[in-house]
């Protein structure tokens, strides 16, 4: 029913906004693999609620607890299970649309294709979902460091504001504010846009750019499955996010084809190219270079003025705004982005060992 992702490094997630607790199970994760519950926790922070004035106010510490899959602090070769409990929420600010369709929200098609919906912060379609994916994406991102793959991302444009390319800057200042851009001069730009529309009582959106280094060649499928193809899906479940590209994207469409061309050259025994417009996945299939991609993220569909809807009866309704939301959802995406690649590419490497006999 779609709460699974993956094939061999397979999740499942589970609980609502304002249920109990969100959780997730991870199935297929090798035996012997040092589970560092710090790092898990500290990938958990980077998403959390409340954690500066540019995003929602919502206060939850997102703890996490391992039920299962995890002995001596290693992986057993059995289903991991993480459960993360709901301390914050606040289910009286929804009382008032329990009735009412908010605009852009989940409201009406939840209602249609079930015949009931939590209500209370969205349930099911809330973007605190995320938080156990996150969780997964921690372990992972551990599975991906024992084979030396980098996975990072970061926020490239808010509104207008735009960061330079990612090889033109040093990504290792993402985290140096709370944006989560690693151009200092853009970062404050971003911030200043941010809090004003909160004081607007506006949103806006933006875009999250993800960079996946030493990634190795020949992981992806060459028809159905290609390595990009389950990027975008696994970009485009992310709540909010309406458009994926990799590589030139759509601005490979303005070159000419000696222009846009991946030259191939040796390196010391070693195939790569001089430039990498194909963003580092070739047929379907990666061939070793970057793999970059974006990542659009619409504004926030809950904003802090009343707006003109319907109710379930199809009578007109006002729609106010109430509760924490974010102004901006990109600083608190960086982490999902991360987690949702992470997943991906472990899941490959993994069916990968399945394409051939050994050497």
């Amino acid at each position: 029913m779609g709460n699974s992702f993956g094939t061999l490094f397979k999740i499942t997630t589970f609980g609502e906004s304002h249920g109990k607790a969100l959780g997730v199970i991870i199935d297929g994760c090798p035996a012997g693999l040092d589970i560092d519950e710090t790092f898990i926790q500290n990938e958990l922070i980077r998403r959390k609620p409340g954690q500066s004035k540019i995003t929602t106010q919502r206060k939850e510490n997102d703890e996490f607890e391992i039920l299962s899959g995890v002995f001596e602090g290693k992986s057993t070769g059995t289903p991991i299970s993480l459960l993360i409990h709901n301390t914050d929420a606040k289910s009286k600010d929804y009382s008032h649309i329990a009735e009412k369709y908010r605009p852009s929200h989940a409201d009406y098609t939840y209602d249609t294709k079930y015949g009931i919906r939590d209500y209370r912060g969205g349930g099911r379609s809330s973007a605190r979902e995320t938080a156990a994916r996150v969780a997964a994406g921690a372990v992972a991102k551990l599975f991906l460091k024992k084979i030396g793959v980098d996975v990072t991302a970061y926020v490239s444009q808010v509104g207008t504001i735009q960061a330079p390319e990612y090889h033109e800057m040093d990504l290792s200042k993402t985290e140096d504010n709370i944006v989560r851009c690693p151009d200092p001069k853009v970062a404050e730009e971003m911030i200043a846009l941010i809090d004003q529309t909160r004081k607007n009582q506006d949103t806006i959106g933006g875009v999250v750019t993800g960079v996946i280094k030493n990634t190795p060649a020949g992981l992806g499928e060459p028809v159905f499955d290609k390595l990009h193809a389950e990027l975008g899906k696994a970009m485009l479940s992310i709540n909010a996010v309406k458009g994926f590209e990799y590589g030139s994207g759509f601005k490979g469409v303005e070159m000419y084809g000696s222009e846009h061309n991946d030259l191939f050259y040796n390196d010391e025994g070693k195939v790569k190219t001089k430039t990498n417009h194909s963003g580092g996945i070739q047929g379907g299939i990666s061939n070793g270079e970057d793999i970059y991609f974006n990542v659009a993220f619409k504004p926030v569909a809950t904003i802090m003025k009343d707006q003109p809807s319907i109710d379930k009866t199809g009578d007109d309704a006002t729609v106010s705004g109430k509760g924490r939301h974010d102004p901006c959802v990109v600083p608190r995406a960086v982490p999902i982005v991360e987690a949702m690649a992470a997943l991906v590419i472990a899941d490959f490497f993994l069916i990968n060992k399945t394409s051939k006999l050994s050497d």
